[in-house]
């Protein structure tokens, strides 16, 4: 028996683009741990994109940042006959058209569609599927290592991620007061994939990031679906309304002599 426990388990995947997506090795990694997974995304156009891909795997249609679709979303679970063990909430955007401005100079609308759809879909989500869930089910969302941090280039997101970790520990309280459904954040370090690639000055801060990790090895989108595996599993069971960090030590170790050195010489 596998130490996990996922074998049979039915867990809801959302934010798939395409094989680079943490959603994508998330959902692969328990497939390959016997787990029936279902998926959904926010277009048609996206589930078209991703036929090869998913195969004849179940796929809905959620547009978070439309009012009344988590309500359908969970109407289309009920329909399907599904019980589910857990989901990972993958989703975040942020308008970076503007490129790199002082955080100061936010857009009202860009701040309020960033929340909309990265921090406040994750409750409406998880009060949709709450009727189809099971009772010790466990629910994940990916969020950042460095909340405390002040990365220029991320701009309004780091305050909208700091609420999605806020909003996990809500979630795990609320939910605590009928069920023993858990909630956690997987705080990840830099990683490269599609979504990372529109924020302005995203390789520099992830080429230095990867200095600062104590292996001076860059955290791979792997490792971060692994953790993410683990938190959706049974196996974690103790672990609720967390923030998991996965970032290989680059938190720890602002004083890195090899960064220190080169950011001093003349």
């Amino acid at each position: 028996m596998s130490f996990l426990g996922l074998k049979d388990k039915t867990l809801l995947i959302t934010g798939v683009a395409n094989r680079r997506s943490v959603a994508w090795h998330v959902a692969k990694t328990l497939q390959d741990e016997g787990a029936q997974v279902v998926f959904s995304v926010h277009s048609e156009e996206r589930r078209e994109s991703l036929k090869k891909l998913i195969g004849d795997a179940r796929c809905f249609i959620c547009d978070v940042e439309k009012k009344g679709e988590t309500e359908k979303l969970g109407a289309s679970v009920a329909e399907a006959g599904l019980r589910l063990d857990g989901f990972l909430h993958s989703i975040a955007f942020a308008n970076y058209e503007r490129g790199l401005i002082p955080f100061h100079e936010s857009d009202r609308d860009d701040f309020a569609q960033a929340m909309q759809i990265s921090t406040f879909s994750l409750v409406e989500m998880a009060k949709a599927l709450k009727p189809h869930l099971q009772t010790q089910a466990s629910v994940v969302t990916v969020g950042i290592s460095s909340l405390t941090v002040t990365p220029e280039n991320y701009g309004l997101m780091s305050p909208v991620k700091a609420a999605l970790a806020s909003s996990v520990r809500f979630l795990a309280k609320s939910f605590s007061r009928d069920s023993e459904v858990r909630f956690n954040t997987l705080g990840a370090g830099p990683l490269r994939t599609n979504s990372s690639a529109g924020i302005p000055g995203y390789m520099d801060n992830y080429l230095y990031a990867e200095k600062l990790t104590f292996r001076k090895r860059a955290l791979t989108t792997q490792e971060v679906a692994n953790a993410a595996v683990f938190l959706l599993s049974p196996a974690s069971s103790g672990v609720n309304g967390t923030e998991f960090c996965i970032d290989a030590g680059l938190g720890l170790n602002s004083f890195d002599a090899e960064v220190v050195e080169r950011s001093t010489r003349p």
